[in-house]
């Protein structure tokens, strides 16, 4: 169990950094936003998480 914990854990914080390297802070705002409407069951919350990563990825297709 603390085996899945880790892969998971460095996969997350894999994630993150990813995303951050890519989309700057406006990222982190929305998997911030995303992650903790999905914790806290706050659709308000995801929606705008998600939206705001949906605005930044297809941004240059725009």
């Amino acid at each position: 169990m603390p085996a899945i914990a880790f892969i998971s854990a460095v996969f997350v914080v894999g994630f993150e950094e990813l995303v951050e390297w890519q989309y700057g802070p406006v990222g982190i705002l929305g998997l911030l936003l995303l992650s903790i409407g999905i914790k806290a069951k706050s659709p308000a919350c995801s929606s705008i998480g998600a939206v705001l990563l949906a605005i930044l990825v297809s941004g240059p297709a725009l």
